[in-house]
């Protein structure tokens, strides 16, 4: 299906360089990415409310040849249910090992590869749960790259990872910073480097509280993962009909257009409402980290209120390739994520407190809706 070897190989040599530090500078940065994850713990707790059940799993500060390693590790551990179906219906599409299927899955390896070398320079942390049986992370030094290149790893769509429910993958995730990508912003914003790594790891630290303080959240992502690729129409009508809507979200985005993204355009009916969910909850971790990065912030990062402003602008200012290339990834749809879900945390708390926020965690049932993210109110009325 996918010719991974191909993906990390076309990744880590289409990565592009990140920015220059010294030997001693790159160790510095390191080492203290490690340690402020241990340092924001405690804040994050007290205002959350919530706390980790028993391991709270290993933290990786590593380049971004490494972020893509990690990356293609937890896509073959997610992608495991949908080889297996494809392995079952074997008649109708190219067997693995032939030659239309070795073709087929080295083409599509350089795709991800692209996709993931493109990412790599932009993600600045992620909590990952896919992760391969046995897998603890790579060690600190992974920040390090060559005569003294700095370089981090992250990840797309949530900025979290889930496992697939079928039994594979790690029993704890593990937090990831971005070395590189976060130099190289706190560069190019000109705001405090220490503030500005403290405010990234209260993000990230908020996702690994979210997911070890609340036992069945990482299996109901799991689980909605797993349906969704599962839910994949291997019918090759239905493939053709989805290609051409994929073509033309593409030619939509290179026009300015307002339309679906290449993960939309790519969807079965069925994909769409398990979207729906996904949409949902990732929208609630997302809104619920940032809200957290700026209720702790001030009492942690003096320079906070500069940072989001100067964070904020920079979202907003992407060049018209850059703009392209985020509404076809679907890179818009989660900074509005991020948007959306702060706004709605901020309004539940200020009506009904942090206790009745939490209310939001006590089942699947419990979480907002999609339509409920956008008018709060109709949440506090069902639930809180």
């Amino acid at each position: 299906m996918i010719d991974w070897d191909v993906a990390i190989s076309t990744g880590v040599r289409f990565a592009r360089q990140g920015p220059q530090v010294s030997l001693a500078d790159a160790r510095a940065v390191v080492a203290e990415l490690r340690g402020l994850t241990a340092v924001v713990q405690q804040p994050v707790r007290e205002l959350t409310g919530l706390t980790s059940q028993g391991a709270v799993g290993p933290v990786a500060v590593v380049d971004r040849p490494g972020w893509i390693r990690a990356n293609v590790s937890g896509f073959r551990v997610v992608l495991e249910p949908l080889a297996e179906k494809l392995a079952e219906r074997s008649n109708s599409v190219p067997v693995a090992g032939s030659v239309f299927g070795t073709i087929g899955s080295r083409a599509t390896g350089m795709q991800a590869g692209l996709i993931l070398a493109y990412l790599s320079s932009r993600v600045l942390g992620q909590y990952e749960l896919f992760l391969p049986p046995g897998e603890g992370g790579p060690s600190a030094g992974n920040g390090v790259n060559g005569n003294a290149g700095a370089h981090g790893t992250g990840a797309n769509g949530t900025g979290s990872n889930g496992t697939a429910a079928n039994g594979g993958g790690s029993g704890v995730g593990r937090l990831t910073l971005v070395a590189p990508n976060i130099v190289m912003v706190e560069r190019e914003l000109g705001v405090d480097p220490h503030d500005f790594r403290r405010w990234v790891c209260l993000h990230e630290e908020t996702h690994r509280v979210q997911f070890t303080s609340v036992p069945w959240l990482r299996g109901y992502v799991q689980g909605m993962m797993t349906e969704f690729l599962l839910a994949s129409d291997l019918d090759a009508g239905a493939i053709l009909d989805r290609m051409r809507s994929a073509a033309t979200a593409v030619a939509d985005a290179v026009r300015g257009g307002e339309g679906e993204s290449l993960v939309e355009a790519m969807q079965t009916p069925a994909q769409r409402a398990l979207l729906d969910k996904l949409t949902a909850v990732m929208t609630l971790v997302e809104g619920h980290g940032d809200y957290v990065m700026d209720a702790v912030g001030p009492s942690v990062v003096p320079s906070v209120a500069d940072i989001r402003d100067k964070f904020s602008h920079r979202r907003g200012s992407a060049g018209r390739m850059e703009q392209i290339l985020r509404r076809i990834l679907g890179i818009d749809l989660k900074m509005k994520q991020y948007e959306q879900g702060s706004r709605f945390v901020t309004t539940v708390v200020e009506e009904a407190g942090m206790a009745g926020f939490n209310k939001v965690w006590t089942s699947p049932e419990t979480l907002p809706t999609r339509a409920e993210l956008a008018n709060p109110r109709e949440w506090l009325e069902r639930v809180a």
